[in-house]
Parts: C-alpha cells; sequence; structure tokens
C-alpha cells in the first residue's frame, strides 16, 4: 500500500461518517481510526497501524509452540451443578492431592447436588497438577475442577 491508497481510505472514512476502517491487501493489514470528532467536521487525528500479517501469523505459531512445550494436561470437568468437596467429610483426608498419582476410575472429589453425594473419577492414569476449586464451593457443570498431567 502506497500514500495515495492511505489518502483515499481516509477521504472514504470522512465521506461515508465512518469512524474505523480495517482493510488487508497483499499480506499487509492496515487498521485506520478516528480518535475523536471534533468541532466543525475536524476529525481530529487518524491513526494508522500496519502489521504484516505474515509477522502475526510467526507471533501466533511462537505463542502456541511454546504453549505446547510446557507440560500437558488433561481438564477434569465437573459433570453436574453442585458444591465441590475435597474429602467424604471435613476430618476425613483429600482423595486427591497435588503431586499424587492417580488412576482411571479412583475418586478424586464428590459433588453434592440435591443432597446426593456424587464421586467423580478420575478419567485418566496421571499426576494431579492443579486443584483448582477451594472445597465446599459451588460449582458450574463444565467448569473445569482438576488439571492432570497424562501417565
Amino acid at each position: 500500500m502506497n500514500i495515495k491508497e492511505i489518502k483515499e481510505m481516509v477521504n472514504l472514512m470522512n465521506d461515508n461518517g465512518l469512524m474505523e476502517l480495517e482493510i488487508e491487501k497483499d499480506g499487509m493489514r492496515i487498521r485506520l481510526k478516528k480518535t475523536s470528532a471534533g468541532p466543525e467536521g475536524f476529525s481530529g487525528p487518524v491513526v494508522v497501524e500496519r502489521e504484516r500479517v505474515a509477522d502475526a501469523a510467526l507471533k501466533q505459531a511462537q505463542q502456541a509452540a511454546k504453549e505446547a512445550s510446557s507440560v500437558k494436561s488433561v481438564e477434569i470437568k465437573s459433570p453436574m451443578v453442585g458444591t465441590f468437596y475435597r474429602a467424604p467429610s471435613p476430618e476425613a483426608p483429600a482423595y486427591a492431592e497435588v503431586g499424587q498419582n492417580v488412576e482411571p476410575g479412583q475418586v478424586i472429589c464428590i459433588i453434592e447436588a440435591m443432597k446426593l453425594m456424587n464421586e467423580i473419577k478420575a478419567e485418566v492414569k496421571g499426576k494431579i497438577l492443579e486443584v483448582l476449586v477451594d472445597n465446599a464451593e459451588p460449582i458450574e457443570f463444565g467448569q473445569p475442577i482438576f488439571l492432570i498431567e497424562p501417565l
């Protein structure tokens, strides 16, 4: 894109009362935005942001690679709405602690729903990385409750 094309875009914005315009062309993305509408038709400065699409894609790929290189984990999500409990009673030890290895089918917590205690079991063999919910806290359906590193 050249200056002439950018000026045409500014004129297009002014002629049509647009406050913002974003265009992608030839691997280049340009975004024009009016910062304010001043008195007597003065539109204020125009901020021009340019970013090469290839650069943005590279940044996203680098971020994805960084996340993939970190420890892979599996979320165990709540199958229901209710109250999360780490142990069968206040005096009892927790079913699962951070750093503990668990087996598929092993009870890792309970969720009370409508006065019924529902045992939640590990779905994979692995190590507990994090407990995402505090004891006796209400939880929602699909809310992550544990992070497990598969073994």
